[in-house]
């Protein structure tokens, strides 16, 4: 939550720091981007991700903040431009410390397990059941950063930045166009927390439970979107799943005349290429968002505004191209898909042991088997379970536990406790 700002460090800049010394955020370094357990060096994990959206978050908070300086000359008593890049970088270096292993598929994989035990409804709220039944990594990253004891006291306007999506997972009147509620951003066990969060900032009420967005939360969106947009298609060139002329050609309309075919063709190196490739139309994104950011300033402040800034630039339909063949022949490749398999395997099957080990803790029950698997859970994980006070919370500690694993570690993990390798 907020601290005082220190003579040399903004509050803000506090946060990034924090972010980034974090357990949570270390672990990011062996979880999935797009390529699960990637052997190549090129290849992007959800740590050097963050780290770029981070970049582009700074130079995008700058920038529109430097104007909104200008238009508003009363912020100067309080902030400056750096402020503005400050917050979006730290909540860009944060956005997917919630992630689970092996990336989307981790996060179905949690909720099939639920889906799959329909009789556990019957013990818990209409919320709390959705929360389960549909894992999401932006709420785990919400209760990650504010867990007590072990949260990063980050400042409010961080936290607003943080939150793309200010509504919970049980939502009736959820309105599907607004991308504001395309998924959620907190748990039902964080509720009166966002709660406070959403007071303290002034964010305006869009429904039961749900809030409009912090303005700033749009350029964290547009940081990620650039970075996974950009860099996921240069992994799929590095990796020969699309070639290095059609990755040219998909990102010709973003780089207009920027583009130096004769200079692209003097480089002998794939890396250098694609580094200028990318370097250039990042910029031009860049730009782009700045300028959709400010053009639509009023109606963010009010709130009328609810869309992605990718979506309404200049580059729109670049960008749904490169999506689509990032779709099938990126994120469809098959040792993508072989090892998202082996995580529909992995987690729900960590879940049910160490979930039946919770359980086992809590009543005191004799089982030399599940006593003997609790003692693998971390120290706190099994006194939280003792504590836990319903089946809704002992599920949440054992997913706070498996979802913040790491790919290899899930993996090895399992093949221990299944005795497959010792």
């Amino acid at each position: 939550m907020p601290t005082p700002s220190e003579n040399s460090r903004s509050a803000f800049e506090q946060d990034y720091d924090r972010i980034i010394f974090s357990h949570a955020f270390r672990k990011l370094q062996d979880k999935t981007q797009v390529h699960p357990l990637p052997e190549d060096d090129f290849v992007h994990t959800r740590l050097t991700h963050s780290l770029e959206v981070s970049s582009v978050g700074r130079s995008l908070g700058k920038r529109t903040g430097e104007v909104l300086m200008q238009r508003h000359p009363e912020l100067k008593k309080e902030f400056s431009l750096f402020d503005f890049g400050a917050i979006v970088a730290a909540a860009s270096l944060a956005h997917d410390v919630g992630n689970p292993p092996f990336g989307h598929a981790g996060e179905d994989a949690l909720s099939d397990y639920f889906r799959k035990r329909p009789d556990w409804k019957k013990e818990m709220s209409d919320n709390q059941w959705q929360d389960l039944i549909s894992f999401e990594g932006n709420a785990q990253g919400f209760r990650i950063l504010n867990q007590s004891g072990s949260g990063l006291r980050l400042t409010l306007a961080t936290l607003g930045a943080f939150t793309k999506y200010p509504c919970p997972s049980h939502f009736p009147s959820r309105d599907s166009s607004r991308k504001s509620q395309k998924k959620y951003g907190y748990f039902d066990s964080e509720r009166s927390l966002f709660g406070e969060v959403a007071a303290s900032l002034e964010l305006l009420h869009s429904g039961t439970g749900a809030w409009c967005r912090h303005p700033l939360a749009f350029l964290v969106e547009a940081a990620d979107d650039i970075c996974y947009s950009i860099i996921d298609l240069e992994d799929g060139c590095n990796l020969g799943l699309i070639t290095f002329e059609e990755t040219v050609e998909l990102l010709a309309p973003i780089l207009g005349k920027r583009l130096d075919r004769a200079k692209l063709r003097k480089d002998e190196s794939l890396n250098k290429k694609l580094g200028t490739l990318r370097a250039l139309a990042i910029g031009e994104l860049i730009d782009d968002c700045t300028r959709i950011f400010l053009d639509h300033e009023t109606t963010i402040l009010d709130a009328t505004f609810d869309g992605a800034l990718t979506d309404l630039g200049t580059f729109r339909e670049p960008l749904k191209e490169i999506s689509r063949h990032s779709i099938e022949r990126i994120y469809r490749a098959r040792h993508v898909v072989e090892i998202e398999a082996a995580g529909h395997e992995v987690l729900p099957g960590l879940l049910d042991e160490f979930i039946t080990a919770g359980r086992v803790l809590r009543s005191g029950e004799k089982s030399r088997k599940y006593q003997n698997l609790s003692l693998l859970l971390p120290p706190e994980v099994r006194n939280a379970l003792r504590e836990a006070p319903d089946t809704y919370m002992l599920s949440r500690f054992i997913i706070d536990f498996v979802s913040g694993l790491t790919d290899k570690h899930a993996l090895n993990l399992y093949r221990k406790i299944k005795g497959m390798s010792l």
